[in-house]
């Protein structure tokens, strides 16, 4: 962990010399060629960032007439999210909203997302703030926004990022008719498995999202950077397809796992905009305050990772595109060293054959005694979990448990005969991976025909 005076006096030197930070505005155009949105932020009348996303067109788009309605209070809103990302850099202690009005409400909202999205952030970085002093919100106009009211079909849009999850949603949930699969960044994980599952490229909602490089030298320089809350601004974006496309189910593909804290006994979450919490949250903020008719949920959040598991194995056609590797996404690889490789690697290892792992992998990760620090945290033997996307430590333990057992006689390699001379520190109770097989979260916001689908390959 970064030594506590440096980072924290830097937090507390930046808000002196940076003291507000601007929302100042937003704006969007419509062309032949697509969606083009860009935010004006504003760090103290010193440094000024630009992010800027585009959205090719396709042909579900509304004409531009109908478009331009709704495009206002959903925008607006992305910014909300975005800002985050600029604010972080200073920390300053007034926050200024320009474009449009936010109710008490609303800023308690917001002000709950950014704080617990950045609890990550502030843990890593060693900065002592708390959820009401870190940041105070100012708004700075009069000019209110409608409610969004259009016609929705009951059809999907399901968020897609190349990994096992998105791809267990796509297989079970996408051949409903009218499902439209979204990738914000597109990358050859995300695109491959959509292809993989007989979409086209005139199919898929892309969203190409940009960072400021002012942000990037900023960072450069010094300042305060750390990571936030991704999966919430997603959330908006996917808010954003949904509308421009008329559909009324988002089905996101986050599981029960994401619920367990990175940091045991706190509420610091690497995965905080993955949770149920985050999830209910979103779905009451945009029934209030944007738009009544569209379904947010996670359509996997009943299940656990070895559920999801179980089920993506039954996938082999993916085996060679699926990617959850953040460390390796530039160049489409599993570099075989993070948290995500190692996790994913230990999920699988019950249901796929060894020569099938290797095929993903390149290696057998449990022959890798340089993972062992890695292996600590995934497994409980450390303070943290590692701050990355990953399930929970009786998930990991239940699962190794297991593929210990298939050894029987044989050799362990050389992290689980490590781990087998460490079973008393790893009270994994009788039959918890049949346990979890077994599992079903009563959490959930999926709608009656989803969870009956769900269940009947879950249970068959």
């Amino acid at each position: 962990m970064p030594n506590m005076s440096n980072r924290h006096e830097k937090f507390v030197q930046l808000r002196k010399e940076l003291p507000v930070f601007t929302y100042e505005s937003y704006d969007f155009s419509c062309s032949e060629h697509g969606l083009d949105i860009r935010f004006h932020f504003n760090l103290a009348d010193k440094y000024h960032f630009y992010p800027q996303t585009f959205i090719p067109q396709k042909n579900f788009f509304p004409p531009v007439e109908e478009l331009t309605n709704f495009l206002p209070i959903l925008v607006f809103h992305i910014g909300l999210i975005e800002l985050i990302s600029y604010w972080k850099a200073a920390c300053p202690p007034l926050t200024i909203i320009k474009p449009h009005p936010l109710s008490v409400e609303q800023i308690s909202w917001w002000k709950k997302v950014w704080f617990n999205g950045l609890g990550e952030f502030f843990y890593v970085n060693s900065i002592a703030t708390d959820p009401c002093s870190f940041m105070k919100v100012d708004v700075a106009s009069d000019q209110e926004l409608p409610l969004i009211s259009r016609d929705f079909q009951p059809e999907m849009i399901i968020p897609v990022g190349g990994g096992k999850d998105s791809i267990v949603t796509l297989e079970l949930a996408a051949k409903q008719r009218g499902t439209i699969p979204l990738i914000l960044n597109p990358r050859g994980a995300s695109v491959h498995s959509i292809f993989t599952a007989g979409f086209a490229h005139s199919g898929m909602f892309g969203i190409h999202r940009s960072i400021d490089p002012l942000l990037l030298k900023l960072n450069d320089l010094g300042f305060l950077n750390g990571h936030t809350p991704f999966s919430a601004l997603l959330a908006f974006l996917s808010l954003l397809a949904a509308v421009i496309s008329g559909k009324k189910y988002i089905a996101l593909s986050n599981e029960s796992s994401a619920n367990e804290p990175t940091i045991p006994g706190q509420e610091i979450n690497h995965q905080y905009s993955k949770t149920f919490k985050f999830e209910s949250d979103f779905r009451q903020y945009i029934a209030r305050f944007i738009c009544t008719d569209v379904n947010y949920f996670s359509f996997l959040r009943p299940l656990n990772e070895i559920q999801i598991a179980r089920l993506f194995s039954r996938y082999p056609q993916y085996f060679p595109v699926f990617k959850s590797c953040n460390v390796g996404s530039k160049n489409d690889t599993w570099c075989g060293k993070c948290p995500k490789c190692l996790f994913t690697y230990i999920m699988l290892a019950p249901f796929l054959k060894p020569e099938e792992l290797f095929a993903v992998f390149k290696k057998n990760l449990f022959q890798d005694d340089t993972l062992k620090p890695v292996f600590d945290q995934l497994t409980g033997l450390t303070p943290e979990k590692p701050f990355d996307c990953v399930g929970t430590i009786g998930e990991v333990n239940a699962a190794l448990t297991e593929i210990i057992s298939r050894y029987g006689n044989e050799p362990l390699p050389t992290l689980l005969h490590n781990y087998s001379e460490l079973t008393n520190s790893f009270p994994v109770p009788p039959g918890a991976f049949t346990s979890f097989l077994a599992a079903w979260d009563s959490n959930n916001f999926l709608p009656t025909p989803f969870e009956t689908l769900l269940k009947g390959v879950i249970y068959a």
